[in-house]
């Protein structure tokens, strides 16, 4: 099923640096290389066992996010100094291919890749150019999840796996969180595969807020459950496009875009793999409007688990990228480094074989999207 794009395998020199206070960039995604697009979008992006870089997105025919998207997917096997041909990993048609979330094991090495199937004319809500996708399974009128995998860091793509039935439930209309999903690697759950979930809730004709929950599986996923939802009783409004990490003892922190337009993030923990998650809670702390942003924890002195967190970090447009890290599971947040001071959206952080970390990210108004190397002490 995988095809690949006749795009010639370049070599991208660092983009010049504005200041002296930001790491230099390489362009992975942009128009003006994959004009089969007019827009690309929604970064992933993981290391391989091998240490191969992958890194997703969702190629845009049409510049929406209904617009016809293929996943698609760049290699470099040099650090993420230089990236290889186009591959299209999935495609459906006129269909809608959305929210690229991958993982590679930590044991087989084999990569996971997640993503959502919207039909021609159907999104999770009503906008200029489609419909309310309907309650059900298996219509033309329903979305899908899916989730293929690669055994040889990503050159060839097993075909597709409908897990929809496992991921959604009768209520929603649609699921999805693009990013990264987890691997536990402590505590009573370790090994568990968790992965980050808002879901669409229709209420009527043109409400339908979003709840957050996520999807565990102990077998390597090959099968998967659902936890609770998160309650939202401490909080007003709803989020969505959620992060998982995992703090000390097991522990799961969960941080979601605020949809509602406040300026700050949703938490959440969970002390049982995923299966319940606590009360939501809006912290300012991390001052960004809405966003999907990354989140990932690294072994630090002692076995201690540290975060690190990006963000738009502004009251207003999405710019101003930066990396914020945690030493307490989140109670507070201190800046690290500034990533790239202009366009900055949607991000994704890769924990890197040498302990630093990479990040993938939109960057000057969705022009491109940039990999950057972030050197965390």
């Amino acid at each position: 099923m995988k095809r690949i794009c006749l795009v010639a395998l370049f070599s991208l020199m660092a983009l010049p640096a504005l200041a002296a206070d930001y790491p230099e960039s390489v362009v992975v995604f942009t128009r003006e290389a994959d004009d089969a697009y007019a827009a690309i979008r929604i970064p992933a992006i993981v290391q391989s066992k091998a240490g191969t870089l992958l890194a997703f997105a969702e190629g845009r025919p049409l510049d929406n996010d209904h617009g016809q998207n293929d996943i698609i997917l760049r290699r470099s096997e040099d650090g993420g100094t230089t990236w290889g041909t186009l591959q299209v990993v999935a495609e459906s048609g006129n269909d809608s291919l959305n929210d690229p979330c991958a993982l590679a094991l930590s044991d087989s090495g084999r990569v996971i890749l997640f993503y959502q199937r919207y039909p021609e004319g159907y999104h999770g809500g009503v906008m200029a150019h489609t419909k309310r996708a309907d309650l059900g399974y298996g219509g033309p009128t329903n979305t899908q999840s899916f989730m293929i995998a690669s055994d040889d860091d990503g050159v060839t793509w097993s075909k597709p796996r409908d897990v929809t039935r496992q991921l959604r439930r009768p209520d929603v209309v649609a699921v999805g969180s693009p990013g990264n999903f987890i691997q536990i690697a402590g505590g009573p759950h370790a090994g568990r595969l968790v992965l980050p979930l808002y879901e669409t809730v229709p209420i009527n004709e043109m409400e339908q807020p979003h709840r957050l929950t996520a999807a565990y599986s102990d077998d390597l996923a090959e099968t998967w459950k659902l936890g609770e939802r998160m309650s939202y009783e401490r909080i007003e409004g709803w989020g969505t496009e959620a992060q998982i990490a995992e703090m000390d003892n097991g522990t799961l922190l969960m941080s979601a875009r605020d949809e509602t337009g406040n300026l700050g993030r949703i938490f959440s923990t969970s002390d049982d793999g995923g299966a319940t998650w606590s009360a939501a809670k809006f912290d300012t702390q991390l001052m960004t409007p809405p966003c999907m942003s990354s989140l990932v924890s690294v072994a630090g002195a002692e076995g201690k688990r540290v975060l690190f967190h990006t963000l738009p970090q502004t009251d207003r447009a999405r710019e101003n990228g930066q990396l914020f890290r945690s030493s307490d599971g989140g109670a507070t947040w201190a800046f690290d480094q500034l990533i790239y001071p202009e366009g900055f959206a949607y991000s994704a952080l890769v924990v890197l074989k040498d302990g630093r970390l990479g990040c993938l990210y939109e960057r000057d108004e969705y022009k491109s999207i940039s990999y950057a190397i972030l050197d965390v002490k």
